[in-house]
């Protein structure tokens, strides 16, 4: 029964890569106005949020200045922050299915700066958006903070339990083979 279970769930653990794949798609789909202004919308926000927080007082014309001034880092941090998730969402199952150290980072890696080079192509059919080798580059970067991200947590919350299994394990081949022996 746990093995069907298994062999149902275990597919399922790529579905967040998926959704993910489809979240970037959407936003690159977006026209060069359209994206300009949601980065615009975001920055102008975080500036308001650092001004009521840091009690700054500023004018509107100064929140709209720093907004504009940020709107390109913050753009760039959506780029390598969607790829961060995406890497997390694709390393997570392959670790599942027991692929681990450099080969998760090899899979895992060409498949997300693949996509984002995927999505830089896919970009140059949108009206306003182009591709960018810079862009592919900062995906990168994200792509291979997830990765290690994801390596880090597994090995730091589940290497101890794959120690305790293995210790079952090996107490258990010991006492079959006491029983042989008798």
């Amino acid at each position: 029964m746990k093995q069907l279970i298994l062999m149902i769930l275990k597919p399922l653990s790529f579905l967040p890569a998926i959704l993910m794949m489809c979240v970037i798609f959407n936003f690159s789909a977006q026209t060069g106005v359209d994206s300009g202004n949601l980065s615009y919308a975001v920055s102008h926000k975080t500036v308001e949020i650092g001004n009521k927080v840091l009690n700054k007082n500023l004018e509107e014309w100064e929140i709209d200045e720093a907004a504009y001034r940020i709107e390109y880092p913050v753009r760039k941090l959506a780029h390598m922050t969607e790829y961060f998730l995406l890497a997390i969402a694709v390393s997570f199952p392959f670790y599942v299915y027991g692929v681990r150290g450099i080969a998760l980072m090899v899979v895992a890696g060409f498949i997300c700066v693949g996509f984002a080079c995927g999505d830089e192509y896919h970009q140059s059919f949108v009206d306003g958006r182009g591709p960018s080798v810079k862009d592919v580059i900062i995906d990168s970067v994200g792509v291979f903070a997830g990765i290690i991200a994801v390596r880090i947590c597994c090995f730091t919350i589940l290497a101890p339990f794959r120690m305790l299994e293995r210790r079952r394990r090996k107490k258990a081949q010991i006492r079959r083979r006491k029983k042989a022996y008798r």
